[in-house]
């Protein structure tokens, strides 16, 4: 008997697990996804989550609790009946909703966990400079992201990978782990692995500020600081008194003169910035209230005000 499963995400990461699971046969019984808001030009349209659009075309059950311990919430939940809840990309879940299932209720996390448990596992392992990482499913407990592992997948991160592009071959990673551990759970054929507290670093949410460069540091650090918020939230200087977004760079070493975060172009080919140790050439960028564009047509159009 198949097992009967509430899956619980919100944006596009956690659509492919979702799919997965649907495409082979398992009986999805509902979908928790985030509530609609209101968005778009003039903040008048309704915006549904990822998640939501995919159930809506499967014509998969959705609920949209605006508190997750609300009473009638917590009924409808535990009318579904289900046996194992699935998390992908959701938020924290208070003990009554993930002790409810029989056989637990188990998270996808972005990273290989006990590194980098947080809200941007993806986004600070590239800034770290990390050259690996990976996907881990394990069951919920009390505190975020301690719970024992059951499955991880390795993948490599490429020197000038981007957090967006890491993220987008992690999501079908992620799918594919999903099901393994579904499948797992179902036959009962695994083994939980504790996770150890001395490996474990932080992933906390990225905001605005955070995106800031330091050009302070050493070009290939500003390069994988850059890549890391690449395309978003976006890592950012200023032009001339402009928020200029950095979307993709190159980390030049080369000696010389100039004070860390000095602009240097030529205004015909290239646009790089001093850094401690050499230069962080400019490949595309987007300067505020323009659209985003390759460096070098940026620099052929731009009226420099200094150089």
């Amino acid at each position: 008997m198949s097992l009967r499963i509430v899956f619980m995400g919100t944006p596009e990461f956690a659509v492919p697990s979702l799919k997965i699971l649907v495409e082979n046969g398992y009986d999805i019984v509902g979908v928790i996804t985030a509530t609609d808001k209101m968005g778009g030009r003039g903040g008048h349209q309704v915006l549904t989550s990822a998640v939501k659009k995919y159930a809506l075309e499967t014509g998969l059950k959705i609920l949209q609790p605006e508190k997750l311990r609300n009473p009638e919430f917590i009924r409808e939940l535990r009318s579904l009946n289900a046996d194992l809840q699935v998390v992908v990309a959701f938020r924290m879940l208070p003990e009554i909703v993930w002790d409810m299932p029989g056989s637990g209720t188990f998270n996808l996390h972005g990273s290989l966990l006990p590194k980098y448990r947080g809200a941007a596992p993806i986004n600070w392992a590239v800034i770290n400079g990390e050259t690996e990482t990976g996907v881990t499913t394990f069951f919920i407990r009390h505190e975020i992201d301690t719970g024992d592992v059951i499955f991880q997948e390795r993948t490599p991160i490429g020197p000038d990978e981007t957090a967006g592009e890491l993220h987008d071959r992690m999501m079908d990673l992620g799918a594919q782990l999903v099901l393994k551990t579904v499948r797992a759970i179902e036959s009962g054929d695994y083994r939980l692995h504790r996770q150890d507290p001395a490996l474990a670093c932080p992933a906390p949410k990225l905001s605005k500020e955070t995106g800031r460069i330091n050009f302070d540091q050493p070009a290939r650090a500003v390069h994988n600081f850059i890549r890391g918020l690449s395309p978003f939230p976006g890592a950012w200087t200023v032009l001339d008194d402009l928020e200029l977004k950095i979307l993709r760079s190159r980390p030049v070493q080369e000696p010389h003169p100039y004070p860390s975060g000095r602009m240097v172009t030529d205004e015909k080919t290239y646009i790089k910035f001093a850094a401690a140790d050499g230069f962080v050439e400019i490949l595309e960028l987007q300067l505020q209230g323009r659209k985003r564009m390759d460096a070098a047509d940026f620099v052929r159009g731009y009226r420099f005000s200094s150089n």
